[in-house]
């Protein structure tokens, strides 16, 4: 494609997208990249993918695999703003006809980069936003604010995150709820006994899971502090936490400070997360802030029973009493509280569970994916 510019596209062509991300790592967003290139239609749309952070490149392989070349713009650090410049060169060697950015500081440079560039091979701008604003940074917020003007369409990924934009913003935005590979996900299940023993968790025992990285935005703290809670009104469960992060170090010895022992598996970093939750009997999520968690929509589309924080837009996701329970942010003897009710109580476990797998149907992939693509046709034209 190197040299071609949009007037050499043709109407039948596909259209040619560049997702812009900050890392390619197993968090939430990249998890959905993932999830939409198994599901766009190939001959409306053509994808790559660049990053800024080498080290975060955990899911280059999935999406290499699924035909996403991904270009690695080679900073140690994301304040290094040389990657704009490989961008521009990126941009010039392979135009695209969208640049669709999926991370709020790297959207704020990209929109720059993108007018610097000569019009005949000048993207459009598509951006999604899947966190509050409230949770960026000063000056990702005032970069973002800047600049949010000079995209062509922008996309919350729930209806919370995009209450929180500004004004201006907010009244530009299109809630599009993401989804996860429907059939994909729940194929994990049979997987429940060999996972199971592999953790050495016993067939009749049950298991609260969850899949969230060690970052302060996923309190573990809570969690932890509500685990030992169960502990000590002995309470016959046990937690399993798959995750990793900048925060692994603290959440670890804080766990070890708790005497949490096995009742609480922090499994570390693993690439079948969500097989690890299908072996489990409920999820929880102890978050302090949230978009719309891709780990929320996969627990539903389990059946599992959801115990979470009523933070950002999980109270779109999940009804209090029909899928799962929700309780206060920050409140470790509430969070207690609701997974003693699930753990103990096996008739409001199965009701919960019946109601969560109704829910899951909502988060089909592919009814994300045919929207974004005519977004990006409407841009495009």
């Amino acid at each position: 494609m190197t040299g071609h510019d949009h007037a050499d596209r043709a109407p039948t062509d596909p259209i040619r997208v560049l997702w812009l991300v900050k890392g390619l790592g197993p968090g939430g967003a990249e998890r959905l990249m993932v999830a939409a290139a198994g599901a766009h239609d190939r001959r409306a749309v053509s994808l790559r993918a660049a990053y800024l952070l080498p080290w975060k490149d955990a899911l280059v392989g999935e999406l290499e695999a699924l035909d996403v070349p991904s270009t690695c713009l080679e900073v140690r650090d994301e304040r290094d703003v040389r990657w704009a410049g490989r961008l521009r060169r990126l941009l010039r060697e392979h135009p695209v006809d969208v640049l669709h950015a999926q991370s709020p500081y790297p959207a704020g440079i990209a929109r720059l980069v993108v007018r610097s560039l000569p019009r005949r091979i000048r993207p459009r701008l598509v951006y999604t936003v899947h966190n509050t604003w409230t949770s960026f940074s000063r000056p990702t917020r005032w970069l973002n604010g800047a600049t949010y003007g000079f995209d062509a369409a922008d996309v919350a990924v729930s209806e919370v995150v995009r209450s929180t934009l500004p004004h201006r913003a907010r009244a530009r935005t299109e809630t599009v709820i993401h989804g996860i590979d429907l059939a994909g996900v729940r194929a994990t299940r049979r997987r429940r006994d060999e996972i199971r023993a592999e953790l050495g968790l016993s067939p009749d025992e049950v298991v609260v899971g969850t899949v969230a990285n060690f970052r302060a935005q996923k309190d573990y703290p809570n969690l932890l502090a509500a685990a030992r809670l169960l502990a000590d009104r002995e309470v016959q469960v046990r937690i399993v936490a798959v995750g990793q992060g900048p925060q692994e170090a603290e959440t670890r010895a804080l766990h070890a400070s708790l005497g949490l022992g096995d009742r609480v598996l922090l499994t570390g970093q693993r690439d079948d997360a969500v097989a690890v939750m299908a072996a489990c009997d409920t999820f929880v999520m102890a978050s302090n802030n949230e978009g719309l968690p891709v780990a929320i929509m996969e627990a539903l589309a389990l059946g599992l029973p959801v115990v979470s924080t009523a933070v950002g837009g999980i109270p779109e996701a999940i009804t209090d009493d029909v899928d799962g329970l929700l309780v206060p942010a920050r409140d470790p003897a509430a969070l207690a509280a609701a997974i003693t009710r699930i753990v103990e109580d096996p008739a409001l476990r199965a009701r919960l569970a019946d109601g969560a797998a109704v829910a899951g149907d909502r988060y089909d992939i592919r009814t994300t994916t045919a929207r974004l693509e005519a977004i990006y046709r409407e841009v495009v034209a």
